[in-house]
C-alpha cells in the first residue's frame, strides 16, 4: 500500500509507515479468534468464538476476574481471593519463521492455579512472565510453557516491600516498580534488577508510577508527571531508563498505557478526556488528541496498525489515526455510559478481535462486534450475566 509523505507528521518515523504498509500486506490463509469474557458480579469467564458468535463453555472462579491473555493463556486474576485461575484459549499458534501453524481445540481450565496473597499485574516480556503481587511485593517468574509442565517451579524475588506494584521483564532484567513508605503511599518510582534480585543502577523516579506497555523492545511506564521508558542496552547489559516529562501537555497524567505492534508507539490516557500518543526517540515524543467527551477504553489494533479505537461515554466509538494523530470516524454503537460514581461499575470494554472490535455492553447483556473495515456493527452475541472485562485471543496461520 502507498502512502503519501505528506502524512508523516515530524513525530512519526518513516520507519514506523513503512512497517504499517508491509503489516497491512500479509495474506492470512486461515484464522480463528476468541473471546473471553468476565462477569461484573459473579466468577464467571465466558468463551465465545468471535467469527461464529457461539458460546464455547463458562469457566467457574470464585469472583470476578481481572483479565490478561498471554499467547495462548488466559490469566483471570482474583485478587481478593489469592488466586489466578489458568484457562487454555484452545488456540495455538506455532512460530517457524515464514509461517505460523494454526491449531484449534476446545478453551479448558487448566488444573494448575497460581496463588498469592494479593495477586495483581501479569506482565509478559522477553518470552517470561512476570505476576506481582501486591500483599507481598515479591515476583513470580516463569514461561508459558512452564504452566503446562510438572512440577510447575517459577522463580520467586523479592525486590520490595508489599505495595500496589508491577514488574515487567526484559532479558535477563525485570523492571519493577519501587514502594513508598508504607504499602498505601504512592509508588515513588522504578528500578532495574537482575534475576536474582539484586538492584542494578538508582532508582528512576516515577511518581506514582502506573501502567505499563512494550512496543517493539521498549517498555513504557505511566508516572504522575510523566513517562518512564526502558530501553535496552546495546550491549546486552541492564535496561537504560529515562523519564519524559509531560507538564506541557497540561493538567493529567498517563496511567494506562497500550503498545504499538508493527509500530513503535505508546497510547496512554491523559485527563479524563484525552489520550496521548507517545513516540521513543522522538524530538517531539507526545501529541495529545482531545476527546467529545470523557474517555471509557480505548484498545489498539495488532493487525492494521495505524489504527486505534477509543470508546467515549456518550456511546461514541472514534477510530484515531495513529499517523496522523487525529480522529478520522466515529459511530454510537451503545447507550451513554456516565464516568460518574465509582471507577468499578459496570461500564464497556474494548478488545480487537480479526477484523472486528469486540465491546461489552453489561446494560444490555451482550457483546457488540464492530467492523474495522466499515464501522458498522455485524453481531450482537447474548451473554449471560452482565458481560465486562473481555480479552481476545487469536491470530492466523497454516492448519495442518
Amino acid at each position: 500500500m502507498t502512502r503519501k509523505t505528506s502524512v508523516i507528521r515530524p513525530w512519526l518515523s518513516t520507519a514506523m509507515l513503512l512497517a504499517a504498509s508491509t503489516a497491512q500486506a500479509q495474506d492470512v490463509p486461515e484464522q480463528a479468534h476468541r473471546l473471553f469474557v468476565g462477569d461484573h458480579a459473579n466468577g464467571v469467564v465466558h468463551a465465545l468464538d468471535a467469527d461464529t458468535g457461539a458460546m464455547l463453555g463458562d469457566f467457574a472462579l470464585d469472583m470476578t476476574p481481572a483479565l490478561t491473555a498471554v499467547g495462548s493463556t488466559v490469566f483471570a486474576v482474583q485478587g481478593a481471593s489469592g488466586k489466578v485461575a489458568l484457562i487454555d484459549s484452545g488456540i495455538t499458534l506455532e512460530d517457524h519463521g515464514d509461517h505460523a501453524d494454526l491449531k484449534i481445540t476446545d478453551p479448558a481450565l487448566l488444573n494448575l492455579t497460581l496463588t498469592g496473597t494479593t495477586p495483581a499485574h501479569v506482565v509478559e516480556g522477553s518470552g517470561q512472565i512476570a505476576l506481582f503481587d501486591d500483599g507481598t511485593g515479591a515476583v513470580q517468574l516463569f514461561t508459558e510453557a512452564a504452566l503446562r509442565a510438572e512440577p510447575f517451579a517459577p522463580v520467586t524475588l523479592e525486590p520490595g516491600a508489599a505495595h500496589h506494584g508491577l514488574a515487567a521483564p526484559m532479558g535477563d532484567y525485570l523492571v519493577v516498580s519501587v514502594p513508598g513508605e508504607t504499602a498505601d503511599a504512592p509508588r515513588v518510582g522504578v528500578k532495574v534488577i537482575d534475576q536474582s534480585g539484586a538492584q542494578l543502577g538508582d532508582v528512576m523516579p516515577c511518581p506514582g508510577v502506573h501502567g505499563q506497555a512494550q512496543s517493539a523492545r521498549v517498555f513504557a511506564f505511566g508516572c504522575k508527571d510523566g513517562v518512564v521508558l526502558a530501553t535496552p542496552a546495546a550491549n546486552g547489559g541492564a535496561p537504560v531508563l529515562q523519564h519524559l516529562p509531560t507538564a506541557e501537555l497540561g493538567e493529567g497524567n498517563v496511567s494506562t498505557l497500550k503498545g504499538g505492534t508493527a509500530l513503535q508507539f505508546f497510547l496512554g490516557n491523559y485527563g479524563p478526556d484525552a489520550v496521548v500518543l507517545i513516540e521513543p526517540g522522538s524530538d517531539a515524543p507526545f501529541r495529545k488528541i482531545a476527546l467529545p467527551t470523557r474517555r471509557v477504553d480505548f484498545a489498539l489494533d495488532p493487525v492494521i496498525a495505524r489504527n486505534g479505537y477509543i470508546l467515549t461515554e456518550d456511546g461514541q466509538l472514534h477510530l484515531l489515526d495513529i499517523l496522523s494523530g487525529t480522529i478520522t470516524q466515529s459511530v454510537t454503537v451503545t447507550e451513554p455510559y456516565s464516568m460518574d460514581g465509582h471507577w468499578r461499575d459496570p461500564r464497556p470494554r474494548l478488545a480487537v478481535a480479526g477484523g472486528h472490535i469486540a465491546l461489552t455492553d453489561p446494560l444490555k447483556g451482550v457483546v457488540r462486534l464492530i467492523s474495522t473495515e466499515t464501522f458498522a456493527e455485524v453481531r450482537q452475541i447474548p451473554v449471560a450475566g452482565v458481560p465486562y472485562t473481555i480479552v481476545a485471543v487469536g491470530g492466523s496461520g497454516a492448519a495442518h
